[in-house]
């Protein structure tokens, strides 16, 4: 009976993808100072693959969790077919009274002068 390393059960869930080791390294070398050695340079990249990674995982937990709230509300929400609210409109027409007046007005003015002339 042959048996796996410990170490090749959890390799597996801790890769980091290639798109993400590249991206280190080219911000480890853009960073690079001077007299750094290849092995520091690695040893930032790695640090900056872990910081990558974590970001990704909490975004990814984020998104994860909203989708959950989202999900949860919309069960939540009533139907518009359960609860139906009616709504009856009253619709009331306010006229002004300044174009009665002036109706009136005329009206008197002309019989004034009907009965003048």
């Amino acid at each position: 009976m042959e048996q796996e390393p410990p170490m090749a059960k959890h390799a597996k869930r801790h890769q980091i993808s290639a798109t993400t080791q590249g991206e280190a390294m080219r911000i480890a070398r853009g960073t690079q100072r001077p007299g750094q050695t290849k092995e520091q340079t690695q040893l930032i990249a790695r640090g900056i693959q872990k910081g990558i990674d974590q970001y990704r995982k909490q975004q990814n937990a984020k998104a994860r969790d909203l989708d959950k709230r989202l999900k949860k509300a919309s069960q939540q929400a009533p139907s518009p077919d359960v609860h139906e609210i009616r709504v009856e409109e009253k619709i009331i027409y306010k006229q002004h009274w300044l174009p009665w007046v002036l109706l009136i007005l005329t009206w008197m003015a002309m019989t004034g002068y009907w009965i003048t002339r």
